[in-house]
């Protein structure tokens, strides 16, 4: 098993609201606060503050930019295309 830290309830709430309000991943958020996503995953169970809308909200945003950013490559091959 693991080691037991306690995580202050402050470091919780920002760990929180970044992922609700700044549309961060939970993976990202674990590895930048040092918390495993399993325990996080938790949090977000437990709480009022996130629920499962926003998890599919955060999830087609970066669906949403994803597909942007391939629209941007095969506009730009497209435009390659022509010129040749």
């Amino acid at each position: 098993m693991g080691t037991f830290h306690v995580i202050p309830k402050e470091t919780k709430e920002q760990i929180l609201h970044r992922i609700k309000d700044e549309g961060i991943s939970v993976s990202q958020a674990a590895a930048e606060h040092g918390v495993s996503t399993k325990t996080i995953y938790n949090w977000m169970r437990g709480s009022t503050i996130v629920n499962h809308s926003t998890l599919e909200i955060n999830k087609l945003k970066r669906e949403n930019k994803d597909l942007a950013e391939l629209i941007g490559h095969l506009t730009l091959n497209l435009e390659r295309t022509k010129k040749k």
